[in-house]
């Protein structure tokens, strides 16, 4: 299994490539660029094929990944101390409070952290601004799988046909609601484009574990999961879809886009279900990743 982990983390750094190159991208990752992103990147697989099982338990330990940021900057010229130590004082506040229990104040962190932005800059690289979410992410998965573990999450990335037999559901089950609402507020737009197979694979690739597994990381396994113990699985599935909603509130707008946050706050909805299902992060980010590719190639 490791083996075929290794190969397959492998083959998502390829697809990642070819979308670099399909999105004009490529020429701004160099060898150091390449380093840093595969270093987020590794435990970020990792962990979905058991790498929490063989980590020691230190809230110190996620600092580590705050060295891909020093590695992608240093030699751009573009280094900041502000962002470096803000980073790594995000990573070791989840490693701490943690290591204390203080589960829902984490959360908090992490949603603001990433929601706000305020480590964007650190990034200035078309396409890599993600990276601060990767490493918060990583940082996450330390503290819920390894030093406080929840129980519950999901977090799997060995793929079974229910995964996509769940996921694909609820994408149909969200399809013919999410068009007539988005049309009705004036949100979506169609657009008469054939893109090539290949683009719109690697784009549903991208997708998939750049947007999707995180934000389902978070929202549902994370979220829902403990959300539902305290208010029930009904109360925590509509909660966490409206706090799914409003995380898209600057999204597309300078101010408040109601707009995204209806559209979000419904799509949600179904992500949560598609979650709940069999409770696996692969089956709601497989809706969640197709809605939104389909939305960005025909309907933005």
């Amino acid at each position: 299994m490791r083996a075929a982990a290794a190969l397959a983390f492998l083959g998502l750094l390829a697809a990642l490539w070819l979308a670099a190159r399909t999105f004009g991208v490529a020429p701004q990752l160099t060898p150091t660029t390449i380093a840093a992103v595969a270093l987020l990147l590794a435990p970020f697989w990792a962990f979905g094929f058991g790498l929490a099982e063989a980590l020691p338990k230190s809230p110190w330990l996620p600092l580590a990944l705050v060295v891909a940021y020093p590695l992608f900057s240093l030699p751009r010229g573009i280094f900041r101390w502000d962002m470096c130590l803000g980073m790594a004082a995000v990573v070791l506040a989840v490693g701490l409070l943690l290591a204390g229990g203080h589960q829902w104040i984490v959360l908090a962190i992490l949603g603001v952290s990433v929601d706000l932005r305020f480590f964007d800059a650190a990034w200035p690289v078309p396409g890599l601004n993600s990276m601060t979410k990767l490493m918060f992410v990583d940082a996450g998965l330390y503290g819920f799988l390894v030093l406080h573990p929840i129980g519950g999450i999901g977090y799997d990335f060995r793929p079974r046909l229910r995964d996509f037999g769940i996921g694909l559901r609820e994408f149909l089950f969200f399809t013919p609601l999410g068009i007539a609402l988005g049309f009705a507020l004036a949100f979506l737009h169609a657009h008469k484009t054939v893109p090539a197979p290949a683009t719109a694979a690697v784009g549903w690739i991208f997708t998939l574990f750049f947007i999707a597994v995180p934000e389902e990381l978070f929202f549902r396994g994370m979220l829902l999961n403990l959300l539902e113990r305290k208010i029930g699985v009904r109360n925590a599935l509509i909660a966490t879809s409206l706090l799914f909603g409003l995380a898209h509130f600057n999204k597309r707008a300078a101010y408040f886009n109601w707009r995204y946050v209806i559209l979000a706050a419904t799509a949600g909805f179904f992500y949560g279900r598609a979650w709940l299902d069999r409770r696996r992060i692969l089956t709601s980010s497989i809706t969640h990743a197709t809605v939104d590719t389909v939305w960005s190639i025909w309907l933005r």
